[in-house]
């Protein structure tokens, strides 16, 4: 007898207590949603520079070797156009949704010596930007975009007879 008394009391509802988890359900969902889809954007955002680094680092370690057989254009093959080439590959489709602008050496001029002859050091550096999806993280950003840099510096190997 005295085992059901104490049942009945642990699981009795408590007056004025019947919708307080809901108003606190609805009070914590929309704060939770927006932490977790704020981690899911900057993590795609993070992804991205950490896609194009790779990239860049690909493209450098191409161009060093002097070759030009990636040129799309197997007609009149251009290193650069070979080194872009191998970027744009090694971005696993991020090249088109960062807005790269690239520049070799400091310079974005487009030229046959750009990567400079056997022995030169060569910095490519990649500016691009990444437009956030939702206004929540867009305000956070200037211009609605995160902004990053990606470089990387090698040494021309000795490629004379390429």
């Amino acid at each position: 007898m005295r085992l059901k008394q104490a049942d009945s009391r642990i699981f009795r509802k408590q007056s004025g207590q019947a919708g307080a988890t809901l108003v606190e359900l609805a009070l914590i969902t929309p704060v939770f949603l927006m932490l977790i889809i704020g981690i899911i954007e900057l993590s795609m955002a993070y992804f991205a520079n950490m896609t194009m680094q790779h990239a860049v680092r690909e493209g450098a370690r191409y161009a060093v070797t002097g070759a030009k057989d990636l040129d799309p254009d197997s007609a009149n093959q251009q290193r650069y156009h070979a080194v872009m080439q191998k970027i744009r590959d090694s971005s696993m489709g991020m090249y088109d949704k960062v807005s790269p602008v690239i520049s070799v050496n400091g310079s974005d001029a487009v030229g046959a010596a750009m990567f400079g002859q056997a022995g030169d050091i060569v910095v490519i550096s990649v500016d691009c930007r990444w437009a956030f999806a939702t206004p929540m993280i867009r305000a956070l950003f200037r211009d609605g975009q995160a902004h990053f840099v990606v470089a990387a510096t090698m040494r021309n190997e000795s490629f004379g007879g390429l």
